[in-house]
């Protein structure tokens, strides 16, 4: 957090040349490169792509679209009648938001499209992504959705540009998207400035199984949680009050499918944080979880569909064995920036609310139907 709030005031006191500088010192860019790419470029990287890569994303916005409409969709505005009156409230999008991507090991450009869609279709005005050593996936998926500008710098710096602007873009109310801890700090300490959708943790993958599991698909799925992040969590619930032999089984598999992943050093270091216990039926095991609060909830039981409902704590829940976590990670439709470290006790994920304001608004039309409200307002404002 230190070195964070150090690169960020650097950034208020010098702006633009500050943020080129911690760019180019971290290698985001070379000194030579320019810090923001316009609609123009991020089109050129776009039809710079084979046309099964463009489609491809083309088909996952949509996706991500259609989802994010239908929230947006849900929530309408209202009028109520009061004594003497009318009272309601309007929904707006803020005017600018900022869209992390995060560039680390790999690219991802799934975060670009969960971000920058959700924001748009909200119906926010002007939508920024930054985003560390660009390559021309992410460029093209911030192009296919529809990022006005990519500021090609990452970790505080990019926090801080969007925060108190820099060149084309001007300060954000909002700005969302995960990233690394530099990220993290630095949004911690602009939140109150501006909004945040979360602080971002490691990644984390829950999986409750009984009898009916396929130890094979319950195997890959945490994998594809531990290959995250060294300090990813992938965690096992089994139900069976009498045996923990479902347990041996997804374990001598993950030890299987780990000999020829390619990721294997990252994920074996985060199954160190990873846990297994044992249930004695799907209702503790869910008790359980909701202690937890775990980003992804996955469901390998039995009648999956039947306990939907039961889970209260939870990023984003996969039922049944067909529905893997990596499958909404990579744009099924739901978002997949999700809450961590048991944050899902009293949070969501990102969605197009995370860009919305709900407004109210009050009109008084007839004095003496009113005068009940005038009498009590006045009452109460002398107690």
């Amino acid at each position: 957090v230190k070195v964070a709030k150090e690169i960020i005031d650097d950034v208020i006191d010098r702006g633009e040349e500050a943020i080129k500088h911690h760019a180019v010192r971290l290698r985001d860019i070379t000194e030579d490169e320019p810090l923001i790419w316009g609609v123009d470029k991020l089109k050129e990287q776009f039809d710079n792509l084979p046309q099964e890569e463009q489609d491809l994303l083309v088909r996952t916005a949509n996706r991500i679209k259609r989802f994010a409409q239908k929230q947006r969709d849900s929530i309408k505005e209202i009028s109520v009648n009061v004594e003497g009156g009318r009272a309601g409230h309007t929904i707006a999008a803020v005017e600018n938001a900022g869209c992390y991507g995060p560039g680390g090991r790999f690219p991802l450009p799934s975060s670009v499209l969960m971000t920058v869609i959700t924001a748009r279709v909200a119906g926010v005005k002007n939508v920024w992504l930054a985003s560390p050593r660009v390559v021309p996936i992410t460029a093209a998926a911030a192009y296919v959705a529809g990022a006005d500008a990519l500021l090609r710098v990452g970790g505080a710096q990019a926090i801080a540009g969007l925060a108190y602007g820099v060149g084309c873009i001007p300060p954000c109310d909002v700005i969302v998207g995960p990233g690394n801890k530099w990220v993290t700090a630095a949004k911690s300490l602009v939140s109150g400035k501006v909004k945040i959708d979360m602080l971002a943790g490691p990644s984390e993958c829950l999986v409750i199984t009984d009898e009916t599991c396929d130890p094979k698909l319950v195997a890959a799925d945490l994998l594809a949680q531990a290959e995250h992040d060294p300090d990813a969590r992938a965690i096992l619930i089994n139900v069976d009050p009498s045996s923990d032999h479902m347990i041996d089984l997804i374990e001598q598999e993950i030890r299987s499918q780990l000999t020829t992943l390619s990721t294997a050093e990252i994920a074996t270091a985060a199954l160190l944080n990873s846990f297994a216990v044992q249930a004695a039926t799907v209702e503790e095991a869910i008790k359980i979880s909701d202690h937890i609060a775990p980003e992804h909830l996955e469901l390998h039981v039995d009648n999956a569909e039947s306990y939907k409902l039961v889970p209260v704590n939870y990023g984003s829940l996969f039922i049944g064995d067909l529905t893997a976590e990596v499958i909404g990670d990579y744009g099924a439709g739901p978002n997949h920036v999700l809450p961590t470290g048991g944050t899902a006790k009293y949070s969501g994920g990102l969605s197009v609310f995370t860009f919305l304001r709900v407004r109210t608004w009050l009109k008084m039309e007839d004095s003496v139907k009113a005068d009940v409200v005038n009498r009590d307002a006045k009452q109460l404002g002398e107690l």
